[in-house]
């Protein structure tokens, strides 16, 4: 299980970790200080939930590193597991959160808010309604 956990984080880390360091960009540009204040707040939250599921998603890599050797493996996966998945629901909130300040900024559209909400319903979809579908469907009992 622990090889499987530490494919499915790779995959997280490279996203989470690429969106973050844009995110970072984002104050050091000249239209930054005319957003408005509402905007400049959605930043920092997303900046601030980008950082969390950075340390989220690489935590399991410190956490193997650590461990390493100590015969604590079945412990180890299973808190790896929850910062995984601790991640992932940062990682939704961060991409959420993001989504919603570029659409803010790059439209003044009524649409905004039911198009973040139409992309949200398709991260849950797809990060977790499906998955937790097919375990109770598929898992043997």
């Amino acid at each position: 299980m622990w090889v499987e956990l530490i494919q499915e984080v790779r995959v997280a880390q490279t996203g989470v970790q690429i969106l973050f360091g844009f995110l970072l960009t984002v104050v050091f540009q000249p239209k930054y200080d005319s957003l408005s204040h509402t905007n400049q707040v959605i930043y920092v939250v997303t900046v601030f939930l980008g950082a969390s599921a950075t340390g989220a998603l690489i935590g399991p890599v410190s956490l193997h590193r650590l461990v390493s050797g100590r015969r604590v493996k079945p412990q180890a996966v299973r808190w790896a597991s929850r910062m995984t998945f601790v991640g992932l629901v940062l990682l939704l909130a961060t991409m959420t959160a993001a989504l919603l300040l570029v659409l803010r900024v790059a439209t003044h559209g009524g649409l905004v808010s039911w198009l973040v909400v139409l992309v949200l319903a398709w991260y849950l979809l797809c990060w977790f309604v499906l998955p937790l579908w097919a375990r109770r469907r598929y898992t043997s009992r």
